[in-house]
């Protein structure tokens, strides 16, 4: 429960298809993706629950997301209040990393720098690859992938739908791939979606100023929020 209310929050539900929230996540820059401690600031807001939530079988944001992350704008991502899904354009993350990388409890430990030197050589991974890399359950492998995207080292690269049973239905179970944003943003030969185009992840900003881009980019969303709850978010 939030303790306090912006003073004005623009929060129609307008999120409808996957265009419209692509369309969100870009007027925005930096979204999560489930209500949270800031109101209004999410895509779970914007949408309507009989969308959100699936009524008569429409798959809603969580089908949707994929395109998102497939149009190779976006970032995807456990990266906002200490591993919540979000996301956010290519050009907000980088400010995202510049801070986040500067701050030493955001370094990899050794495993996790095992993970990116793997993604190095081999473009990606997934959580199978973490756990043959380790020979450790999937919940621990979850786990060191969500550190990762925390520290802002990994992103969602793709995201595939699974479609299971004789008749090939799909009722949402997906599984994803995960690269560095570099390797997303930079490099065209690890995810060449259509309408890709190349963008450098190193800010012109100072951290400290990459941060004050953040907090006034939320600001705008939902003016009033005390800058405490927005470092919250931001880790």
């Amino acid at each position: 429960m939030t303790l306090f209310q912006p003073a004005t929050l623009r929060r129609e539900p307008f999120v409808v298809n996957e265009e419209t929230m692509l369309s969100l996540i870009h007027d925005i820059g930096i979204i999560p993706f489930f209500e949270n401690i800031i109101p209004g600031w999410s895509v779970e807001e914007h949408t309507p629950p009989e969308f959100f939530f699936g009524d008569d079988g429409q798959l809603g944001p969580w089908d949707w997301k994929i395109a998102c992350v497939q149009s190779g704008d976006i970032a995807y991502g456990k990266f906002l209040l200490g591993g919540k899904a979000a996301f956010a354009t290519a050009e907000v993350y980088r400010e995202l990393m510049n801070w986040r990388r500067s701050l030493p409890k955001y370094r990899p430990d050794e495993r996790q720098q095992r993970i990116l030197d793997f993604m190095e050589e081999h473009g990606s991974a997934g959580i199978k690859d973490v756990r043959n890399l380790f020979s450790i359950k999937k919940g621990a492998a979850d786990a060191l992938m969500a550190g990762l995207q925390r520290q802002t080292r990994v992103v969602t690269g793709d995201i595939t739908r699974v479609y299971r049973g004789p008749d090939l239905h799909y009722n949402g179970w997906q599984t994803s791939s995960f690269c560095t944003p570099e390797a997303l943003f930079e490099d065209d030969a690890a995810f060449p979606f259509p309408g890709w185009r190349p963008r450098s992840m190193k800010s012109d900003l100072t951290p400290a100023q990459s941060r004050e881009f953040l907090v006034s980019l939320i600001l705008k969303q939902a003016p009033g929020t005390p800058v405490k709850i927005i470092d919250k978010m931001l880790g």
